[in-house]
């Protein structure tokens, strides 16, 4: 090992962002490596060689950092890998997947859930959640939330919003889950929800080769099934996607769904594989749904985001 070298580890400067920087910036320390966190503001106004675009980056959450690695400010970052775009721009790669927390969406609450019987407001950023919340409670009104987790948690406090949906790991790890909460068990979560990625430079074998031993296996194949679903369905465009891989003794349970923003219509697939047969699992069961009705779905929502 390379004594001399320090990782600079990149990550956004929310509460939950850094939590997770400092949890691998420990792993890396137990391991004997020097570390440093560089906390990275989202800037607009870094000026780049070439377009954003043409370095394939997408992802709001994780351009400034992808920014920060190719100018060669930091050398890997750390993100909730739900929030991590499906194609990863050029000359940046995933070096390790972390064992995955909570997977499940909460309601967080006032206390009063009477009105799950009637008529009630919620309240998400997510269309996914939206749109499941909306095919359970067609009645209810759903309104827009958006923000780090502790802009959320106060805009609920602040509201008279009767709950708001919320990842149960992201509250967790920063021990902000409240008393008042239900488990979303009939939702199906996000694409890789509850894991936390690293990704580093292609070129940069030092740091690939200190990343990979925090990479937990298990997690990495639920999670790039999921991934592989969400890409095939996609195609590029967002859409109210949920997709849960697990693994019991030697096969791999899959349950992914497709909704309409409205969620009046709703596509799902549930099937089993065996362990060592799932490399194109989550493309297969993507497909079976875009042969159900899924590509007209799909069609339609993009049309529906564009106005």
């Amino acid at each position: 090992m390379d004594s001399n070298k320090t990782i600079r580890i990149g990550t956004r400067d929310s509460e939950l962002a850094l939590w997770q920087a400092h949890t691998v910036q420990k792993k890396l320390n137990d391991l004997g490596y020097k570390t440093e966190i560089i906390a990275v503001k989202s800037q607009g106004d870094i000026i780049l060689d070439k377009p954003l675009y043409e370095l394939g980056i997408t992802g709001i959450f994780t351009k400034t950092l992808d920014i920060a690695m190719i100018n060669g400010q930091v050398d890997i970052a750390v993100h909730s890998m739900k929030d991590v775009p499906t194609a990863l721009p050029i000359g940046i790669i995933q070096a390790a997947v972390l064992e995955r927390a909570n997977t499940l969406d909460i309601l967080v609450h006032k206390g009063n859930l009477d009105f799950l019987e009637g008529n009630g407001t919620i309240a998400t950023g997510s269309l996914r959640r939206q749109a499941q919340w909306f095919h359970k409670y067609p009645n209810h009104k759903v309104v827009d939330l958006r923000g780090n987790v502790n802009t959320r948690m106060q805009k609920l406090n602040d509201s008279d919003w009767n709950g708001a949906v919320f990842a149960a790991a992201g509250l967790e790890r920063i021990n902000l889950k409240p008393t008042d909460f239900i488990d979303l068990d009939w939702m199906i979560p996000a694409p890789a929800q509850g894991a936390m990625v690293i990704v580093a430079m292609q070129n940069d074998d030092f740091c690939k080769e200190a990343v990979a031993k925090l990479n937990h296996k298990e997690t990495e194949i639920c999670t790039q099934i999921e991934r592989q679903f969400l890409k095939t369905l996609e195609g590029g465009c967002t859409a109210p996607i949920g997709a849960l891989a697990k693994i019991n003794n030697n096969e791999i349970h899959f349950v992914g769904n497709l909704f309409s923003i409205d969620g009046k219509e709703k596509l799902e697939i549930e099937r089993t594989v065996s362990l060592d047969n799932w490399t194109d699992f989550g493309k297969n069961c993507a497909d079976e749904i875009l042969k159900k009705g899924g590509e007209e779905l799909m069609k339609s929502i993009k049309e529906s985001l564009k106005k």
